[in-house]
């Protein structure tokens, strides 16, 4: 791949961040052409051994995280750590970390004690909680926050136990929240000339990615209950057998819905006085599934999924990760990335037209310092 200067050619970023959401935020950043410069612990970073699978030692999940940057490793809790970081942050934009609130403060490099010294740094913290507040200063860990934020109580299948989602949502959106507030503080820096402290934290994006229970709640105060696929408010909108494999709806107006009745040679269904509206579909969703579920029984998936998406009706086959990192769309749109021999990854879902993101620095590259201009 051409390594046109990304969007963020000239940042200096110090990561010094572990586990997923610092490490996420600081691999965005070096997507888009930010000069990354990560430092661990001596023994590394402790995703380094969260495995299998393992290649040479190393765990695929911190393989996942920590591509274009370039790797050190300083003992900050050493004067000599503590000094060399001092240095780096001479020549840094953004610092990005992510160690348990007081840390740093207690080693005497916090934000308060350094932000004179280096008045243009921006300094982004992710913690689980934030510094002050009944729950301050605790320690955060993504399955915790999607039990205590409400995201178990509205995942998992009708009338079952609450489920955590099958990924890390909270720690990566709190990556994600960082980047944007990385990107708020420098955007606002050309007009300050002034850096500032960014923090995300993983309870605050746990409870933002409520909507729309929360919205529900704040207007009728229902607690909202598990609909396993089926979304809260619209329908069909869920997983619904065929007369092979199951396949995803997503009708959300009138029109679609028609247009669904057509395909299956039921249009009957989009008259019927119990489903002519959006809010009559959602509340007489059980007597909807099962006229859909006896009509999508002469259908085979795959081929009635193309029909329905070639008439604009949304509709997706259920596929598993083989299949969907192996769809021919996934490699149009470079979702699956490669770095030389031995790294493969996913790619970088924003697109630019003018400063690509680029894949520079496959994991474990070292450095000692910031790359020249």
């Amino acid at each position: 791949m051409s390594h046109t200067a990304g969007a963020l050619a000239g940042i200096r970023v110090l990561d010094i961040s572990r586990i997923l959401g610092g490490p996420y935020c600081g691999q965005i950043l070096g997507d888009h052409g930010a000069d990354v410069l990560k430092i661990e612990p001596p023994q590394g970073d402790d995703t380094r051994s969260w495995g299998p699978p393992f290649k040479d030692g190393v765990a695929s999940y911190y393989m996942g995280l920590n591509r274009n940057k370039r790797v050190q490793h300083l003992d900050l809790s050493s004067a000599e750590g503590r000094d060399r970081l001092l240095q780096l942050l001479e020549h840094a934009d953004v610092l990005v970390e992510n160690f348990k609130i007081g840390t740093m403060e207690r080693w005497g490099i916090g934000y308060d004690a350094l932000s004179r010294r280096f008045p243009r740094l921006v300094w982004c913290r992710v913690s689980g909680f934030g510094a002050d507040g009944p729950l301050g200063g605790l320690a955060g860990y993504d399955a915790a926050v999607q039990a205590m934020s409400g995201i178990m109580s509205v995942n998992g299948e009708a009338g079952g136990e609450p489920l955590r989602v099958g990924l890390p949502v909270v720690d990566m959106v709190t990556g994600l929240n960082a980047v944007i507030g990385v990107l708020l503080a420098l955007q606002e820096r050309h007009r300050s000339g002034k850096g500032q402290f960014v923090e995300t934290t993983l309870y605050d994006s746990g409870l933002s990615l409520l909507h729309p229970h929360a919205a529900n709640w704040f207007m009728d105060g229902r607690p909202p209950r598990r609909t396993g696929n089926a979304h809260p408010n619209i329908y069909p909108y869920d997983t619904f057998r065929t007369g092979t494999d199951p396949l995803f709806l997503a009708i959300g107006n009138d029109r679609q819905f028609a247009t669904l009745c057509q395909v299956l040679g039921r249009p009957e269904l989009a008259a019927d006085e119990r489903f002519a509206t959006p809010g009559g579909r959602s509340t007489h969703r059980a007597a909807l599934k099962a006229l859909l579920e006896d009509a999508l029984s002469g259908f085979e998936a795959a081929s009635l999924v193309d029909r329905l998406m070639a008439a604009n009706v949304p509709a997706a086959p259920v596929l598993d990760m083989d299949a969907a990192l192996s769809h021919p769309h996934t490699a149009h749109r470079g979702m699956v990335v490669d770095i030389g021999k031995d790294y493969r990854g996913l790619g970088a879902p924003v697109k630019l037209s003018r400063t690509p993101a680029t894949y520079r620095h496959a994991p474990l590259t070292p450095g000692t310092d910031f790359e020249s201009d």
